[in-house]
């Protein structure tokens, strides 16, 4: 948690958010206890996919040995499909807490996740270490790095890939780019998407993606840390993890 000294560095600044639409309130709430404010840039919104191919393979990555959720947003998409219901021996793992909450929200109070929140952090688990020959069910979305899906299929595991969610990319409100545009205030810009930072840039026109790099970033991981000093960012601080008291504690953090 912020200290008093760091929560009243926060007052009077704006923090730049880059989740989907309508999935701001956690940052705007954490910022609010800060004397922050919250403008939402969101590069896309989230939709449920519910065909029949979607829901067959839903059911076949259930079934595995080895269940991987790769977002809140994958468990809430999944959980509207079917029941999350682990069998005896199935082990059901999500990339960090906020995955890990919202399975226990849907009654699945024996899954996991890494200390570490990222896809990193979910391969080292031991339970991802020795997939050769074993059957992996990732419950996710198109996009992404594909990361998880690649370093498992080197593994030796045999993926059974369910996207039950995809992002549809949307153009900045206009609201939004011209409140950008007037403010005067310190920025905060909240990264912890890789593609989201990406979509946003590009999307914005060029005198406010130069603003946007004038934001001090909270990065989730050094690895978008990395990507925001590639993209021109130069005042990079790195989270412990994406949630938002994570995200603003590192407001406080040195520059790196």
């Amino acid at each position: 948690m912020l200290g008093a000294t760091d929560s009243s560095a926060l007052a009077g600044c704006y923090v730049i958010s880059l989740r989907p639409v309508g999935a701001h309130a956690g940052l705007r709430r954490a910022a609010a206890r800060h004397g922050a404010r919250v403008l939402a840039l969101a590069p896309w919104k989230l939709v449920r996919l519910d065909d029949a191919g979607s829901v067959r393979d839903l059911r076949a990555a259930l079934s595995a040995p080895r269940v991987v959720f790769t977002s809140p947003a994958a468990v809430r998409a999944a959980a509207a499909l079917r029941p999350l219901r682990p069998r005896a021996g199935q082990v059901w793992l999500g990339v960090g807490a906020g995955t890990l909450a919202a399975l226990r929200r849907c009654g699945v109070a024996s899954a996991a996740a890494p200390e570490r929140m990222d896809s990193e952090g979910l391969l080292a688990m031991p339970q991802l270490r020795g997939v050769r020959g074993l059957t992996v069910g990732l419950v996710t979305a198109p996009g992404g790095r594909g990361r998880i899906a690649a370093v498992l299929r080197r593994r030796g595991a045999q993926l059974l890939r369910a996207d039950v969610y995809r992002r549809l990319p949307v153009a900045p409100a206009p609201h939004a780019l011209a409140r950008l545009r007037a403010l005067r205030a310190p920025l905060l810009l909240a990264v912890s998407s890789g593609e989201a930072l990406e979509r946003t840039l590009a999307a914005l026109p060029p005198d406010l993606a130069a603003r946007l790099r004038q934001a001090r970033v909270l990065a989730a991981s050094a690895r978008l840390a990395d990507l925001a000093r590639a993209r021109g960012f130069a005042r990079v601080a790195v989270a412990a993890d994406a949630r938002p008291g994570s995200l603003l504690a590192a407001a406080g953090a040195p520059i790196r």
